[in-house]
């Protein structure tokens, strides 16, 4: 599940985070984690492995992996260098990031403080195939 798909879910009154974000834009951040763990806990009771794919800094991280019911649960934070990110970038047709959410930003946010919970790969090299064979022996959270 994206994160994103969550977000776009709000039409009107939707509030944009930015770096110094409102108070809605973190009820509205609250609302979409706590949308996507409904959905991954529904999923999973389904018996489906769910995935949830967002961007999750500082201690939104934690939040979801506590609202997330279901069990095991393996975390996996993907931190390409903002180097990586940028090549990337340049390759798509379409921009992930604006004036307040450039990579080096957001590593420092990541970096800085968000919690060590998981497995967190450098993918600027490695692949899905890395994180599938590490996933439950390392990212295992609970």
């Amino acid at each position: 599940m994206r994160g994103d798909f969550f977000r776009r879910m709000i039409v009107n009154g939707q509030v944009n985070m930015t770096a110094d974000p409102e108070p809605e834009a973190l009820e509205q951040l609250r609302l979409r984690h706590r949308l996507a763990a409904a959905s991954a806990d529904a999923y999973c009771q389904a018996g489906f492995t769910a995935i949830i794919q967002d961007i999750l800094l500082g201690e939104h991280l934690q939040e979801i992996t506590e609202t997330i019911k279901s069990r095991p649960l393996a975390v996996g934070v993907l931190a390409p260098s903002p180097d990586a990110v940028l090549a990337r970038e340049e390759k798509r047709a379409k921009t992930g990031y604006g004036p307040d959410w450039q990579p080096k930003g957001l590593e420092t946010v990541l970096r800085g403080s968000t919690p060590e919970v998981g497995l967190w790969l450098d993918t600027s090299d490695q692949t899905v195939d890395e994180i599938l064979k590490r996933a439950w022996t390392e990212s295992a959270v609970s």
